[in-house]
């Protein structure tokens, strides 16, 4: 589904370029504790759970503890800019009044340089806004 038929279907406004969305860091790889920078494995679709977009929180819905709240095991909550998202070729489209989906990321296993390239990039836009 590209990003102008799924925010037709999902009937909400598109989020502006400055606006804030969040990243949940549900699994341990996802954050290098080391150097406190977000991992690029946070960013590949899931092609076996058939994973259209990555799912995001909107910052204007909550704060970064309440998002973490929201998962028996929290590792990390990033933040990113949607105009930093979106100056890679993807686009960000909300599907509730609090949640988004990042669009336009191939799975790895059809387009493995390409997911990797992309993945590294958001992972560089990203910054560490809570720990546990």
């Amino acid at each position: 589904m590209n990003s102008e038929s799924y925010r037709r279907t999902s009937g909400s406004e598109p989020l502006g370029d400055g606006e804030i969305v969040y990243r949940a860091l549900l699994r341990k790889q996802w954050l290098d504790r080391n150097t406190g920078e977000v991992s690029p494995d946070a960013y590949f679709l899931r092609k076996s759970k058939n994973e259209q977009g990555l799912s995001v929180r909107m910052a204007s819905a909550c704060t970064p503890e309440e998002f973490a709240a929201r998962f028996r095991n929290c590792y990390g909550i990033a933040s990113l800019k949607v105009g930093g998202i979106r100056s890679l070729g993807l686009d960000v489209i909300p599907d509730s009044p609090s949640h988004a989906q990042i669009l336009g990321l191939p799975y790895r296993e059809d387009d493995r340089n390409r997911a990797d390239r992309l993945a590294e990039l958001l992972a560089k836009q990203s910054s560490i806004v809570w720990l546990p």
